[in-house]
């Protein structure tokens, strides 16, 4: 009878052993997932060859979906951008442990505001003075280049509302308002410049019709989270994998080159978010010092607040 129990506990044990190896690979939904999956599951197959996991690809049709599914753990790793990653971090016990790196070695990318080719609109105080008169292509609220940095040098830094300066304000991933813009469906629109060469790949004629009016500063490129409870042994498998992906192998390297003309991936950390983290209180400071309906009392306490956490940024 010991021997029967003893069996079933090691047989249990066994299979939480093998579910504990079942890995579910977060996407961010930047454009339509036929694309996504078709740049991103050579990886994923080269990744459960080489680790011995069981990892698949999951998609969501926006970036919160991944952040939600890895707090309830129901992704254990994905490629985020720098604000979603903020949110993955802060929310669903996520870790940033590596970095993309770009094959021509810059070391970052850009967010731009978009119009169609012929539109008159050439300048970013174009699109102000313009702005009650056109349709604008907001990104996805968890978007690093799409969101956040035009949220604050954009808007914030031009004590204007996204939402109300324009006739019309939407939000879509990267792919669908550049197509907007291309087709004249919207006036204007945030995208960056690993997206618009995308577009200038699989749809070289709409990105004939696009022109740029505003570029940002330069922005990290983005990071890959992983779940801070997966097994330390798991956790080495996925670093080592990353780390090491691409180096040497030529297929490896079209594979990644694909995704986002990548060289490969670097280790990195949490701190990689600290000029993200500063730049989303920047635009809060910006925005509670804007807000008319705060009393003198309650935009002190919340100013005081933000420079705390602007404080404890710098010192790190």
């Amino acid at each position: 009878m010991i021997k029967k129990l003893i069996a079933a506990m090691a047989l249990g044990l066994g299979m939480a052993g093998a579910i504990a190896q079942d890995i579910n690979f977060g996407i961010i939904s930047t454009e339509a997932t036929q694309n996504l999956k078709g740049d991103w599951q050579p990886l994923i197959d080269d990744m459960s060859r080489q680790t011995g996991l069981k990892v698949t690809a999951f998609f969501a049709p926006d970036y919160a979906g991944v952040i939600e599914a890895m707090r309830f753990n129901k992704v254990q790793i994905g490629w985020f951008g720098n604000k979603s990653a903020m949110e993955a971090i802060d929310r669903a016990n996520g870790e940033i442990f590596a970095q993309m790196v770009n094959a021509d070695g810059s070391q970052g990318y850009y967010s731009h505001l978009i119009v169609n080719r012929e539109s008159p609109i050439n300048t970013l105080d174009d699109v102000l003075k313009s702005a009650k008169n056109l349709s604008f292509g907001n990104g996805d609220p968890n978007s690093t280049s799409g969101y956040l940095v035009p949220g604050f040098y954009v808007f914030a830094q031009n004590k204007v509302d996204a939402k109300t300066i324009f006739k019309v304000t939407r939000s879509a991933n990267h792919e669908t308002n550049a197509l907007a813009v291309a087709n004249k469906q919207i006036d204007v629109a945030t995208n960056n410049s690993e997206n618009l060469e995308k577009i200038q790949q699989r749809f070289p004629e709409k990105f004939k019709a696009i022109k740029i009016v505003w570029t940002s500063p330069l922005i990290p490129l983005d990071p890959l989270v992983m779940r801070k409870d997966l097994p330390e042994a798991t956790k080495a498998k996925i670093r080592n994998f990353f780390y090491n992906y691409a180096k040497t192998d030529a297929r490896e390297k079209e594979v990644i080159m694909k995704i986002s003309k990548l060289s490969g991936f670097k280790e990195s950390s949490d701190k990689q978010l600290t000029p993200i983290r500063q730049l989303d209180l920047f635009g809060q400071r910006t925005k509670v010092e804007a807000d008319v309906a705060l009393n003198d009392a309650d935009r002190k306490t919340r100013l005081a607040d933000i420079d705390k956490k602007l404080s404890a940024l710098t010192a790190q």
